[in-house]
């Protein structure tokens, strides 16, 4: 069975690919809490800091200054946008708690995943040496300082 080959990821994009990671391990934090039975609303009010602080400045970034690299008229990068709109409406819902929480552990995981197999594979191939290059100045790369005031999935 042939094994996969790591994704060699361009240097000027390793940035955005590290926050990727976050995303994933925010979908990690939800399972546990719920396999844990915590109250949804400490899983809320922690997406909801997730949420202002780290996706929306990511996904401000994406459609800036990656996405336009395709153009927004590319399949691939109609279909990431619609997720973000998506993904948008559930963290801003206050009904439903519970569903969207799962909902956002799904769809966050899967629209990580599409992004960092298929469209930045894409978007690598056909980028310029420039136009990367202005996605690295564009993005300034922060630690990523968790809030672990609620760790409510250890």
């Amino acid at each position: 069975m042939p094994t996969k080959k790591p994704i060699k990821r361009n240097e000027n994009l390793k940035a955005i690919s590290r926050e990727h990671h976050h995303g994933l391990l925010l979908s990690w934090k939800i399972r546990a809490g719920v396999k844990k039975e915590v109250e949804p609303i400490r899983i809320k009010k922690y997406l909801d800091w997730f949420y202002t602080e780290h996706l929306l400045p990511h996904f401000e970034i994406e459609e800036k200054h990656i996405f336009p690299i395709l153009g927004n008229e590319h399949e691939l990068v109609k279909k990431a946008l619609t997720e973000h709109r998506r993904l948008m409406r559930l963290f801003e819902s206050d009904t439903d708690l519970v569903k969207n929480i799962h909902l956002i552990e799904e769809e966050l995981e899967s629209h990580i995943r599409f992004e960092e197999r298929v469209l930045f594979n894409e978007i690598q191939e056909v980028a310029s040496e420039e136009q990367l290059e202005q996605v690295r100045i564009h993005h300034t790369e922060e630690k990523f300082v968790d809030n672990d005031e609620d760790a409510f999935w250890l």
